[in-house]
């Protein structure tokens, strides 16, 4: 049986679910058949033990990654799966994961499986020591190398110089899929298509504190990456201006008391 979700419309069993749950780890998942299965397997071996979820969210996939992920969640309990019916992008799948999650600490990987699962549990722990700063909301993943084509990681690096001169962020991968937050804080977050590249600056925006973490990054074994360098660049600049204007129009959030 499908269920329409509704964001934070919760019911007391499903705030009980979510006080059990530590973490949820979100996939964004489009054309990923090949990868999928073996990189939900490798996360829940790496979290057998630990009170998190797993939840893939299939952007309208037309090959079989909706049947892979079927047969994996008869043998994985923490999996879930959600399904858009139309596509609508990676911010989209992404967002629309984090409001399922049952966890208040979200960590997201790609479904193409070139985020290292191994790096999980050390984003957890650096966003939730002890000695964190006050208002750490965000720790963002940064590819200590990057295992792609010249041409990606050219264009990647010019982006990043880009968008790092004009918005200051310090931020210098900020495309990379694999980084842990807070769910409130995300969900506080203005949406807009490709907003998951630019979660650093707009948790500054509100007032959040955001660290940075070396990661590692593997070869993708199947398939092809779903953007050109010239679709992500004519994007990019458009979604650079845009998120240029909120920065001089955003105000941070004030404290709020009730008398």
């Amino acid at each position: 049986m499908s269920t329409t979700l509704q964001a934070d419309s919760l019911r007391a069993p499903e705030i009980a679910a979510r006080q059990r749950v530590e973490f949820s780890v979100v996939l964004p998942a489009h054309q990923e058949a090949a990868n999928i299965g073996p990189l939900v397997r490798e996360i829940a071996d790496l979290l057998e033990g630990r009170a998190g979820e797993i939840l893939v969210v299939d952007d309208a996939s037309t090959d079989d990654t909706r049947a892979v992920l079927i047969a994996a969640r008869a043998q994985i309990p923490g999996l879930r799966v959600i399904c858009h019916r139309t596509r609508a992008g990676q911010s989209r799948a992404v967002q629309n994961g984090v409001r399922a999650a049952r966890g208040e600490i979200i960590v997201t990987l790609d479904g193409d499986g070139q985020n290292d699962p191994a790096d999980l549990t050390r984003l957890i722990a650096i966003l939730t020591r002890a000695d964190a700063p006050a208002g750490l909301a965000l720790v963002q993943g940064e590819r200590r190398t990057r295992e792609d084509d010249a041409g990606k990681k050219w264009a990647s690096g010019l982006a990043n110089r880009l968008r790092g001169a004009l918005l200051g962020d310090g931020a210098r991968d900020s495309g990379c899929g694999s980084r842990a937050f807070l769910r409130r804080a995300f969900l506080d977050l203005p949406y807009f298509d490709h907003m998951h590249r630019f979660l650093p600056a707009l948790m500054q925006m509100d007032g959040w504190v955001v660290e940075f973490a070396e990661v590692g990054h593997r070869e993708r074994l199947h398939g092809r990456s779903h953007y050109t360098n010239c679709a992500r660049m004519r994007a990019g600049i458009a979604d650079l201006q845009g998120v240029m204007w909120l920065k001089k129009r955003r105000r941070l959030r004030p404290g709020v008391d009730e008398i």
